[in-house]
């Protein structure tokens, strides 16, 4: 019997696992509810910036098959969830995708096979929520007539030196047995699959990652706040420090969080210490609030700005360039320019946008800004430019020496301090 798998969910997460396990040899069925993005697969073209056309056309060629059928899955020895996981009302887990994802492995798993979630949840997800709407949906015994495994997706979008392959992975399964049967399966395409004592310190270890993430970057932007009321350049600080080649990691100010783990995975943690304890996780919550102030701060220095140059924010000419959440690539979840760009209406700018990688920048269901067509004459007709993401094709020397007014929140450009977050 070939090896066979379904990855449900073909988005950043499931579709360069679908691409890694074609070139291992398998079968690979890729599920998902969209009919636009599965018609689209099939015919070879990607929807996400870390595979191209090319790299689709090429699973394809080895066997890869989108679908909306799930009947797939009874084929398979293997199925893995990789579906979104939004926070909910009032900051709790939603995870109403992955109860949908699960009931359809439910309905569809053949006895021996092996269930793996690697969407970010918070613990006891597996045991508690997957577990049971599975042993309901087939009628069989979780641990026994098939297997369970939590883990956990490491993709950062845009990354090249770490990908699919090299990166570690970790797994815990319901029992000894479901453990042994998905570290088999990753260790067909990955090189180091590490095993955990449990689904729990797997769900865990995904949100240790990123709270230290989102800690420390709550770190450097509280810092770059106080170091500019000191007068200390925070930029050359961070440099200093980085030179320490030990017991230092090198984070840096922003104006604020996104993507699609730091503004969300912590508060998986910090919801279920609430909800199981009676009490909160500290650390996350004053993460989240200096984090969350940082666009209200981005606005205000721009506004301290203007005034040095006897003009007011009410009526000035904003340009925000780069509104991904992060550079170099067109993922706009959860980016921190959204609320920059409110900030700034809010206080009566007149406000434009440019990015390389976004045609139609959309700030809500009924407001939206089309890119400006020509950068350089954006750039100097602007009273203020703001860089949010230093993307490589901005030449950040020219924009620069060209705007009337340049603050840089990234610190990749040569401008004074003054002009940096």
């Amino acid at each position: 019997m070939s090896k066979t798998v379904t990855i449900i969910g073909q988005g950043y997460v499931g579709l360069p696992l679908a691409e890694e396990a074609t070139r291992a040899g398998w079968k690979v069925y890729g599920y998902d509810v969209s009919d636009r993005v599965v018609n689209g697969l099939n015919s070879g073209i990607s929807h996400i910036d870390d595979l191209t056309d090319e790299d689709i056309a090429g699973m394809v060629e080895r066997g890869y098959e989108a679908t909306t059928d799930p009947r797939c899955i009874a084929e398979s020895q293997v199925s893995v969830v990789c579906v979104p996981t939004p926070l909910g009302a009032a900051g709790s887990p939603d995870l109403k995708y992955v109860e949908a994802a699960t009931q359809t492995v439910g309905d569809h798993l053949a006895k021996g096979a092996t269930y793996i979630l690697e969407s970010t949840t918070y613990p006891g997800t597996t045991d508690g929520i997957c577990l049971p709407i599975l042993e309901a949906a087939s009628g069989m015994k979780a641990g026994e007539d098939f297997f369970m495994a939590y883990s956990p997706e490491r993709v950062d979008p845009g990354r090249i030196d770490f990908q699919i392959k090299n990166t570690p992975k970790l797994v815990g399964g319901i029992n000894d047995a479901s453990t042994e049967h998905a570290v088999d399966f990753y260790s067909h395409f990955v090189d180091t699959v590490v095993p955990v004592r449990g689904t729990k310190e797997a769900e865990t270890s995904k949100l240790l990652e990123n709270t230290f993430r989102h800690v420390n970057i709550a770190l450097v932007n509280e810092m770059a706040k106080f170091c500019k009321e000191l007068g200390i350049d925070i930029w050359e600080v961070i440099r200093g420090a980085s030179t320490k080649p030990f017991g230092f990691m090198k984070f840096t100010p922003s104006a604020g969080v996104g993507g699609h783990c730091i503004p969300i995975d912590p508060n998986y943690l910090s919801y279920e210490v609430r909800n199981r304890l009676g009490y909160p996780f500290r650390f996350v919550e004053l993460a989240q609030e200096i984090n969350n102030s940082m666009p209200r701060y981005v606005v205000s220095r721009s506004s301290e700005l203007l005034n040095h140059q006897a003009k007011a924010l009410n009526g000035s000419k904003v340009l925000l360039l780069g509104v991904t959440y992060k550079p170099n690539i067109a993922d706009q979840r959860e980016s921190p320019a959204v609320p920059v760009a409110e900030e700034f209406l809010n206080r009566m700018a007149e406000l434009s946008f440019h990015d390389p990688l976004v045609e139609t920048w959309n700030l809500s269901k009924d407001y939206s800004l089309e890119r400006e067509s020509d950068l350089q004459k954006a750039v100097e007709e602007a009273d203020l430019v703001v860089l949010l993401q230093a993307h490589k094709a901005y030449d950040l020397e020219n924009i620069r020496n060209s705007a009337k007014l340049f603050f840089d929140t990234t610190g990749k450009s040569d401008s004074p301090a003054q002009f940096k977050l």
